[in-house]
């Protein structure tokens, strides 16, 4: 009797992205298995399904790998996040070239693949870079420093050059956060020759892998980057801290997500004034959680009051331990203002943190 041979044919690509995560998928997953033996033969991990890791299965990283790098199901889109225009512009160009390589390939172009995120802590770069893996189906990989970096003469270029190794067989996401870490200026006279071997090993690896790995590297430093860093990013970005549009887009979102919050959104921007993402998610995600464990008997508008004022009395407690900062004393300013502008305008009556009483409906 004949064989029959089932062929698994690949959905064309569409307008919404499907056809290309079931492309990346099928490649990912080709990629796994071939990944999943040493030279002798030996199975290193059990064979699957980008489906399982998606949905919150085991580890798809070789066993000698995972001290070096932490996998995570990314979750965020891009949608999510509140960006500067100019940014989520650039980030949703990279997306569309690889979503496209195949088209770019036929006239000899790859898609870029390198991107450097500069800022602050708490602007976003690590939910940012999360977000690519996201919109593009490809696993996310963070380079663990205390895994990569070894004590001996040469151990950690050979960790990193595993490293690069598994990221030019597998598509995926690799990103190196705090790249300061490993990336310092070369003629710095205080840093050891093992750290200056390291940078070397670094860019040379980094020259080396393909469009399929996209490379996103994140630092709060740049001033201590070796200069030949900044030539292998196609893609620069400077996150800064939001500002009133992207406090008014945050504000908006919280409302359509949880309900109203009692504030308006010209009071929400002055509470948050030179905050970080961060922080401000800190809020939210409090004020999320205390409706959903009231079982509905608090309404949002009182439950963001009160992860408010949580917000104010953490904060008080971290300047008084570090003996109070200016920006302390102007976020204090800030509060103050925002206190008397609602009394004087009857938006909220006198009571807690922003001047607000919390009543039963």
């Amino acid at each position: 009797m004949a064989k029959h041979t089932t062929v698994h044919k690949l959905r064309p690509e569409t307008g919404n992205g499907n056809g290309t995560r079931d492309t990346l998928t099928a490649l990912i997953e080709e990629a796994h298995r071939q990944n999943k033996r040493d030279n002798s033969g030996r199975t290193l991990v059990r064979e699957q399904s980008p489906a399982r890791f998606y949905g919150g299965g085991s580890s798809m990283l070789p066993e000698s790998l995972q001290p070096l790098l932490r996998e995570v199901a990314p979750a965020r889109r891009l949608e999510q996040l509140v960006l500067v225009k100019e940014i989520l512009w650039e980030i949703q160009e990279l997306i569309n070239e690889v979503r496209q390589t195949a088209l770019l390939r036929s006239h000899s172009l790859e898609p870029r693949h390198t991107i450097m995120l500069v800022g602050p802590p708490g602007t976003g770069k690590t939910s940012l870079a999360e977000a690519v893996a996201t919109e593009l189906a490809l696993p996310f990989f963070t380079v663990r420093y205390d895994g990569l970096v070894g004590s001996y003469l040469g151990e950690t270029a050979s960790r990193l050059q595993s490293v690069v190794e598994y990221a030019t067989r597998t598509p995926c996401v690799l990103f190196f956060d705090e790249f300061d870490s490993v990336g310092k200026e070369r003629a710095d006279a205080h840093e050891t020759g093992e750290i200056k071997r390291v940078v070397s090993s670094l860019l040379l690896n980094m020259d080396a892998l393909p469009s399929s790995c996209i490379v996103i590297c994140a630092t709060n430093h740049p001033e201590l980057l070796d200069r030949a860093v900044w030539r292998r990013f196609e893609i620069r970005l400077t996150l800064p801290k939001p500002g009133a549009a992207e406090l008014r887009e945050w504000y908006f979102k919280t409302e359509n997500a949880l309900g109203e919050l009692g504030i308006s959104a010209e009071n929400f921007v002055k509470i948050f004034k030179g905050e970080t993402f961060s922080e401000i998610e800190a809020v939210t995600l409090d004020a999320r959680r205390k409706v959903v464990l009231s079982h509905g008997k608090l309404r949002p508008s009182d439950a963001f009051a009160q992860a408010l004022d949580r917000w104010s009395r953490r904060r008080d407690v971290g300047g008084a331990q570090s003996g109070g900062t200016e920006t302390d004393s102007k976020n204090k300013q800030r509060t103050g203002k925002a206190k008397a502008n609602q009394r004087s305008t009857g938006e909220v009556p006198e009571g807690d943190l922003l001047g607000r009483t919390s009543k039963a409906p």
